[in-house]
C-alpha cells in the first residue's frame, strides 16, 4: 500500500514553494501527498504584490472530514504558519491523526539573517518551539536553530558575517551541533540544519552546506554555492527528506539526494536568468527522487 504524508501549507500560484514543491517532490518519490492547505496565494510573499486567502477555520473542517474517514497518515509535515492559531489547529491535527508510528516533519519556520521575521512575534515564536519540540524530525535554518535553542547571547547574527557567510566553518559547524542536539535533548531525533554558508580554507570557493545532526553522528554536505539564492529551496530539501523518510531511507542518505537535485535545479536556474521569487528549475530532476541511489 502507498506510503501517505499529510502537508500542512500554504498553496502558491506563482513560486516554486510550499504545497507545489510538497507535492511534486513528495509524489515523485512514490509516496502520496495529502494536502491541507493552510493559505491560498496568487504567488509567494517574494512578489511585490499577491493576493492571499486564509484558510485557518478551514483547516479545522480538513481534520473533521478525515476523522470521519478514519484515514491513517505514516507521516505528517508541516511548514509555514501564519500565526499562533494555525500553530493550534496544527496541534488539534496532530492530536486526531499523529500515531505512534505516525512521523512528524516540522519546518519550523520563523526567520532568515539572523532576525525573526517581523511578522512574528515572541508569542508565535514560542509556540512554534512547542510544536517543533513534538517532531521527530526539524529542518531549520541557522536563525531558526538560534531560536528554537534560546540561546543565551549567541544569534545567527553572531555565527555570520558579510552578506550571510560563515567565516569560521569548523566554529560555525561546532555551534549549529551544539544548538541541535540542545534541541534534540527537547524532543526531535534528528535535525537538518539547511542553508550554510561558508567561504571554503582551501580553495577559497564559496560553498553551501546542510548540517545532518542525529543522535551519533554530525555530517556536513557542501556544495560550490553558484551565485544565487533561490526562493523555495527550502521548502524542496523539505519535502524530500519527508518523502525519504515515509519510504525508510536514512536521513543522511536523503539530505545528500536533495542536495544534488537542488544544485542541478539552480545551476540551470542561473543559466536561464531565472528571478528569485519564482524560484528554481527543478521539475526536470524529478526523476532523480525515483530511487535513493545518486546517479554518475
Amino acid at each position: 500500500m502507498t506510503k501517505k504524508i499529510a502537508v500542512v501549507n500554504d498553496l502558491s500560484g506563482f513560486g516554486r514553494c510550499s504545497l507545489t514543491a510538497a507535492i511534486s517532490v513528495i509524489a515523485a518519490m512514490g509516496v502520496q501527498p495529502c494536502p491541507v492547505p493552510t493559505a491560498v496565494l496568487s504567488a509567494q510573499t517574494g512578489y511585490p504584490s499577491y493576493f492571499c486567502k486564509d484558510l485557518t477555520d478551514e483547516m479545522e473542517l480538513f481534520r473533521r472530514e478525515w476523522e470521519k474517514m478514519d484515514v491513517r497518515f505514516d507521516g505528517i509535515y508541516t511548514g509555514f504558519m501564519s500565526g499562533e492559531r494555525q500553530i493550534e489547529k496544527a496541534m488539534d491535527f496532530l492530536r486526531a491523526f499523529k500515531r505512534k508510528d505516525t512521523f512528524l516533519l516540522v519546518d519550523p519556520i520563523m526567520g532568515d539573517g539572523g532576525k525573526r521575521f517581523s511578522i512574528f512575534t515572541p508569542q508565535f515564536q514560542a509556540r512554534m518551539t512547542e510544536l517543533a519540540e513534538q517532531a521527530d524530525i526539524i529542518t531549520p535554518n541557522l536563525t531558526e536553530l538560534c531560536l528554537l535553542a534560546d540561546t543565551d547571547g549567541l544569534t545567527a547574527a553572531e555565527l555570520t558575517g558579510q552578506g550571510g557567510i560563515l567565516p569560521d566553518q569548523e566554529k560555525a559547524a561546532a555551534s549549529a551541533e551544539q544548538m541541535a542536539r540542545r534541541v534534540m535533548s527537547r524532543g526531535p531525533k534528528e535535525v537538518v540544519v539547511t542553508g550554510l554558508r561558508f567561504s571554503d580554507r582551501q580553495t577559497g570557493k564559496e560553498k553551501m552546506a546542510n548540517l545532518t545532526v542525529t543522535e551519533k553522528a554530525a555530517i556536513l554536505s557542501s556544495r560550490t554555492f553558484i551565485g544565487e539564492s533561490y526562493s523555495g529551496t527550502g521548502d524542496l530539501m523539505a519535502s524530500v527528506i519527508a518523502g525519504g523518510k515515509a519510504r525508510g531511507d536514512s536521513v543522511e542518505d536523503t539530505v545528500e539526494l536533495a542536495g544534488e537535485m537542488i544544485a542541478r535545479a539552480i545551476k540551470d536556474s542561473v543559466r536561464d536568468k531565472v528571478q528569485r521569487n519564482e524560484g528554481v528549475e527543478y521539475e526536470k530532476y524529478l526523476w532523480m527522487l525515483t530511487n535513493l541511489s545518486l546517479p554518475e
